[in-house]
C-alpha cells in the first residue's frame, strides 16, 4: 500500500520561509514522479511544482517560480519543497502527490498525502 506523509507546515510571517517534506512508502521512489499541489479555502487544487525521476523540475510559472524549490532524495524516499519569500496568498493546504508522468493536472497522480497546512500572516 502506497503511503505519502507530509510534514513541515505551520504559521509564518510574510517574507518568511518554510520547508515541507514528504516521505513515500510502498512505492519504488526512484521511478516515481513527485509533485506538490495546494488548495486554499474555496479554491480548486492547484499545481505548485513537480520533479521527475532524473531531477527535472517544473514549477507553476504564475505563482511560485523563483520563490519555491522542489528537490528529491532517492536514498531517503523523500521529496521536499523549500518555500521562501512567502506571501499571504500562499496560505493553503499543501499536498504531496506521486505518479508516473509529470503533469500539472492533479488527475494523473495516483497517490496523495493528507496534506499539511501552511498559513502566512501579513
Amino acid at each position: 500500500q502506497v503511503q505519502l506523509v507530509e510534514s513541515g507546515g505551520g504559521l509564518v510571517q510574510a517574507g518568511g520561509s518554510l520547508r515541507l517534506s514528504c516521505a513515500v512508502f510502498g512505492r519504488t521512489f526512484s521511478r516515481t514522479v513527485m509533485a506538490w499541489f495546494r488548495q486554499a479555502p474555496g479554491k480548486e487544487r492547484e499545481f505548485v511544482a513537480a520533479i521527475g525521476r532524473s531531477g527535472v523540475t517544473k514549477y507553476s510559472e504564475d505563482t511560485v517560480k523563483g520563490r519555491f524549490t522542489i528537490s528529491r532524495d532517492n536514498a531517503q524516499n523523500t521529496v521536499s519543497l523549500q518555500m521562501s519569500s512567502l506571501r499571504p496568498e500562499d496560505t493553503a493546504i499543501y499536498y504531496c502527490a506521486a505518479g508516473s508522468v509529470m503533469r500539472t493536472t492533479p488527475e494523473v497522480y495516483e497517490s496523495w498525502g493528507r496534506g499539511t497546512q501552511v498559513t502566512v500572516s501579513s
